[in-house]
Order: structure tokens, then sequence, then C-alpha cells
């Protein structure tokens, strides 16, 4: 069994917040939710948690910046990005500020829980090295 299996996602869509609580604490993850970036790096802070979902389109920090920052403050999280205004210049962009991967919604959820499952086994990979 993996321990710490806790998910940071955000998003300033309550709604998806909401969807994708649901679908991880179903799952057995412990989730942590914000609705900015602000709230994210407060969340990050006092908790240790390696994986994270975030929309890029957020008013104030963006995905973008707030990747940058959380790979500053923890360089071995796994951040995915969900967006709805994909482009192929994005992905190219979220890859050099540290996304592991990059997700368009709407997201198919068996994709995110097999996503969410392999980022786990990364990092238990890691914690035995």
């Amino acid at each position: 069994m993996m321990e710490n299996k806790k998910i940071l996602i955000v998003d300033d869509e309550p709604s998806i917040l909401r969807l994708l609580s649901q679908l991880f604490t179903k799952a057995g993850y412990e989730v942590f939710t914000a609705e900015s970036g602000r709230d994210a790096l407060k969340i990050i802070e006092e908790n240790n948690i390696m994986v994270m979902f975030f929309d890029l389109n957020m008013p104030v920090m963006n995905g973008m910046e707030l990747c940058k920052k959380v790979k500053s403050i923890k360089p071995m999280s796994i951040i995915y990005a969900i967006t709805g205004y994909a482009s192929l210049f994005e992905l190219s962009e979220c890859l050099d500020v540290g996304f592991e991967d990059y997700f368009k919604k709407p997201v198919n959820v068996s994709t995110l829980l097999k996503t969410a499952e392999s980022a786990f086994e990364k990092v238990n990979r890691w914690k035995k090295m």
C-alpha cells in the first residue's frame, strides 16, 4: 500500500474542484483543493504533497507561474496541467516550466486516475533510492 497518497488540485472553477475532489477521494486519495495559486502555495507549505493537478488559466497567478514556484520549493513534485485552452506552443511551455504532462478539458476520469497512480508509483520508487 502506498503511503502519503495526497493530491492537490488547483482550479478557479469550484465545480471542477468538486468533481475532481470526489473522483480522487473515492479512489482512496487524500485530496486538497485550492481556487488560487496563493492558496495552493499555503497548502504546499503545510503539507507534504508530491502529486498535483493545476488549471493553467487562472486569474492573478496562472498555472505556469504556480508550477515554476512549486518546482523551486519542491523540485521532486509531479505536477500536471489541465486546461480548456490547449495549443502546441503551450504544451512545450508547460514542459519547460516543469509540468510532467498536459491534459485538455474535459479530461477522461480514468486517464486522471491512471496518471495519479503512476505518479505515486514514481514517487515511491524515488523514495527507495
